[in-house]
């Protein structure tokens, strides 16, 4: 199982959810990739990627996440309760720190859905944050200097004991990252 978390207020029909599926599909056509449009809600979120993580445990499949901004937010989590491996795209370090910036009426432009951020889902995702890695190797983190969202520095320092891809420039949204996906295939060992 490969399974992609987009970022906020995303969707797996972002451009890097789009890319994903059509290299897999051409490339790693027995892979089975999830991509599910995650719920505003936290927590909701939260236990959807773990039940489906747990769904692939069980079935004896491999552990692969593949994670965009606060995607890479959950994918740490989950690699690092779970198991598996992980290729963070310019991950979103601690989210809640951002998120006074972002109260109240959001949109998501791909699912035209409208909805609330509310204080109290500051401590839901304080609740998921990983506060160390414990295990480097199971994680790729790919960085561009230019992003605009998030520091770059804030990953770097975090994730310096794992693999890393640092760009200069670029912006969040990962310039040029179907260039990156054969050896984001071959980090998560793709069959």
């Amino acid at each position: 199982m490969l399974l992609y978390i987009h970022g906020f207020n995303s969707s797996p029909k972002s451009e890097k959810g789009v890319l994903t599926a059509n290299f897999l599909a051409n490339q790693f056509p027995g892979v089975r990739l999830l991509q599910p449009q995650l719920p505003s809600d936290i927590d909701e979120a939260a236990k959807l990627l773990a039940d489906l993580t747990q769904e692939a445990r069980e079935r004896g499949e491999p552990l692969r996440f593949i994670g965009s901004s606060l995607g890479g937010f959950y994918a740490t989590w989950l690699a690092e309760t779970f198991g598996g491996k992980a290729a963070l795209i310019n991950p979103a370090v601690s989210p809640y720190d951002l998120f006074e910036e972002f109260l109240g009426p959001q949109h998501n432009p791909y699912t035209d859905e409208h909805y609330q951020v509310l204080p109290e889902h500051r401590e839901a995702l304080k609740s998921y944050d990983v506060e160390a890695i414990a295990n480097p190797d199971r994680f790729f983190v790919l960085l561009q200097t230019g992003d605009e969202v998030l520091d770059y520095r804030l990953a770097l320092d975090k994730y310096h004991c794992c693999r890393m891809l640092i760009e200069p420039g670029g912006d969040h949204s990962f310039v040029g990252f179907e260039r990156q996906l054969p050896d984001i295939a071959a980090f998560l060992e793709l069959p």
